[in-house]
């Protein structure tokens, strides 16, 4: 039992992580939304998209080095174009969301502008956090597993029962 519930506590702790960082990204992203549409006189979803932009940089920030400091850092690149591609089907999700009110239902005033982008957080947000933690962030293996994995490796092909000493480079 010991293992899952640990294994249920750093889901917990990652969860938590995730909606701290995502919980900022929202302020950030309405909080430029509100800006933009105040300012200028950009159409609602131009102005929510590049609300978005700025949020997804902010996130990825947070999630590489808070949320998920402790993953696999190798291949940054591959991290940051899935990063980047994940994103942008989560800003289609949450701005297709805000379309679909506005220019579908006419719902435009300031109030339900902010309902929809808000819904819209929320729906793109169940995306991100599959896709992220699933493929983005990917955890390194367990320790037992990294032990199993480095025995194996030390075996004699010749002799599977018997193992090879370690050799120790310098």
């Amino acid at each position: 039992m010991e293992p899952r519930s640990s294994g249920l506590q750093r889901l917990v702790r990652e969860v938590v992580k995730f909606g701290a960082v995502g919980g900022a990204g929202v302020l950030v992203n309405l909080g430029v939304f509100n800006l933009v549409r105040h300012v200028s006189d950009l159409p609602v979803v131009r102005a929510s998209i590049i609300a978005t932009v700025v949020a997804i940089v902010f996130n990825y920030v947070g999630f590489r080095y808070w949320t998920y400091r402790d993953r696999d850092k190798s291949g940054r690149t591959k991290e940051l174009t899935l990063f980047l591609l994940f994103s942008a089907i989560g800003l289609v999700i949450e701005n297709g969301v805000l379309y679909l009110a506005t220019y579908g239902f006419g719902w435009d005033s300031p109030l339900q502008s902010n309902v929809f982008k808000f819904v819209g957080i929320g729906v793109a947000t169940l995306f991100r956090f599959w896709s992220y933690r699933s493929w983005v962030f990917r955890a390194l293996p367990a320790r037992e597993t990294a032990a199993s994995a480095e025995s194996i490796l030390e075996r004699d092909p010749a002799n599977p029962a018997k193992r090879t000493p370690k050799q120790h480079v310098p």
